[in-house]
């Protein structure tokens, strides 16, 4: 006779990194590490990052799906806030502004830029 409980619904995280960002890790237990994004959930606001977080899984040998069976070394999912993107002239971790120009045809563009040195950090 308990009442049934909604999981808590969180409108998705709006993030400015992308895949194939270099980032570097600013908090948690891989602090000071660098490495590229390989995966970005909006959802729950986390990354996966190369080299970084990394957790083992143990899996069970499985002749019938040629799964080898052992230990198993994977990126796990860092949160958003724990990192931080690296500009390619700075070479440090920045913050990112946005700057807005105008495209062939009229359109307009929003770019990522370092707000230390005003680098493009969109790679073309």
């Amino acid at each position: 006779m308990g009442i049934a409980l909604k999981k808590d619904r969180r409108p998705p995280v709006r993030i400015q990194l992308k895949k194939n960002d270099n980032v570097k890790v600013i908090a948690g237990r891989d602090k000071g590490k660098t490495g590229r994004i390989l995966e970005v959930n909006s959802a729950k606001g986390s990354l996966l990052v190369e080299h970084v977080n990394m957790i083992r899984k143990h899996t069970r040998k499985n002749p019938a799906k040629q799964i080898a069976g052992g230990i198993a070394e994977k990126e796990g999912p860092i949160a958003v806030s724990n990192v931080m993107i690296l500009c390619p002239k700075c070479e440090k971790p920045v913050r990112i502004a946005h700057h807005v120009k105008e495209a062939p045809g009229g359109k307009a563009v929003r770019e990522r830029i370092c707000r230390k040195c005003g680098q493009t950090l969109d790679k073309k």
